[in-house]
């Protein structure tokens, strides 16, 4: 069994003075810090970073993060999965726990995105689709299209979306963006790709987070433990498919994970899931399995994925308010779900939660996604 025993975090946002060092140093400190142990005890690291080697040309990075934390001998990973880095990167390091190949494993996504020379993110420059047009807004656009075609899903449902992400994202000061906005806001900011606006889509950030995760037996002497039920990775089968209403990946891995931890969507306290775009949000209630097919647009406006709602999504704010530092996005959203089954999330705290599930998907592509995680933790 696995047990996560420590968490350290940045705010999300414009850092200019800031490097991806420097801020995975800060959360790893934070990490131990909150953990309370000894930096001997970490076995292994793994380091999550998506666009270092593009923009700045640094290349194992991690390894110069570690070796500022003082741990400088231990085996060292860099992990690469688009949104998904992160929250891979926790993968590898629960598999390691699991194999007895260390106690203590400390993981680390840090990203430097505000900077001119980024540009549109597209992890498949490379593919037909993208070099015809179908970047990453006009993929997202086209499926919202197709859900409000095959579904009767509304443009007003699909902005509820943001108005429940910037109104959490109120009582989260660590989010990008704290302002409320009203669903005529939402629909009359400036269009992006029909029907998704500007205030539909996630901004980039600056930003860094860390987890530390244990072995059962090294974790019995530590409080404020949480366990960790599953952690599934899995990829995209890449076939074209023609329904673009849902992600194939999405069913697999939620189904995958539910059978492996032994818990259903039935038993969720809350859930935080990749909300790139409004109406990916509404796709991944249906994939999770929160609604049928079909049935995510009225979730949204109903009000039961806020925060006193059936089932809370996204209380941090989100990718839409929180931000998107691309690699530390997923390990940010399990340490969202730490702080919650922990009781320690202040005014956004899910009320009595004791199970929660963090979802992360990568490389949107126009039948599947690239890469999907998905997580499952409990209070101990």
């Amino acid at each position: 069994m696995v047990m996560i025993i420590g968490a350290g975090f940045t705010s999300f946002g414009r850092k200019p003075d800031r490097t991806i060092v420097s801020l995975g140093v800060e959360v790893g400190r934070a990490a131990m810090c909150d953990a309370n142990i000894g930096y001997a005890d970490v076995g292994s690291g793994y380091f999550a970073n998506a666009l270092g080697a593009k923009l700045f040309g640094d290349m194992t990075i991690g390894q110069n993060v570690f070796a500022e934390l003082g741990l400088s001998r231990i085996p060292v990973v860099n992990t690469e999965n688009a949104c998904t880095s992160g929250s891979t990167a926790f993968y590898l390091a629960q598999l390691a726990i699991r194999a007895g190949q260390c106690d203590v494993a400390m993981v680390i996504g840090a990203e430097k995105m505000c900077v001119p020379e980024l540009g549109l993110i597209d992890s498949g420059r490379n593919e037909l689709e993208t070099q015809l047009g179908m970047v990453t807004p006009a993929s997202f656009a086209l499926r919202a299209q197709r859900h409000m075609y095959e579904f009767g899903t509304t443009r007003e449902q699909i902005a509820a979306v943001t108005v429940k992400s910037r109104q959490h994202a109120t009582l989260n000061p660590l989010a990008q963006f704290r302002s409320r906005e009203t669903l005529e806001e939402v629909l009359a900011s400036p269009p992006v790709a029909d029907p998704l606006t500007r205030s539909q889509c996630c901004p980039i950030a600056d930003g860094a987070a860390a987890l530390l995760l244990a072995s059962d037996d090294y974790a019995t002497k530590l409080k404020r433990t949480v366990r960790l039920e599953t952690a599934v990775l899995s990829s995209g089968s890449y076939a074209n498919q023609a329904d673009i209403c849902r992600w194939e990946t999405d069913d697999r891995t939620a189904a995958q994970a539910y059978e492996q931890s032994g818990i259903g969507p039935e038993d969720l306290d809350l859930v935080e899931c990749h909300d790139a775009f409004t109406i990916a949000e509404i796709m991944h209630y249906e994939g999770l399995g929160l609604c049928a097919a079909g049935e995510g647009g009225p979730l949204a406006a109903s009000g039961a994925t806020s925060l006193g709602g059936r089932i809370p999504v996204n209380v941090s704010g989100g990718l839409l308010s929180r931000g998107h530092p691309v690699s530390a996005t997923g390990i940010m959203q399990i340490a969202e779900l730490v702080m919650q089954l922990r009781h320690e999330a202040g005014p956004r705290q899910v009320e009595n939660c004791r199970i929660g599930l963090a979802h992360c998907m990568g490389g949107d592509r126009q039948g599947d996604t690239k890469s999907c995680t998905i997580v499952v933790l409990s209070r101990k």
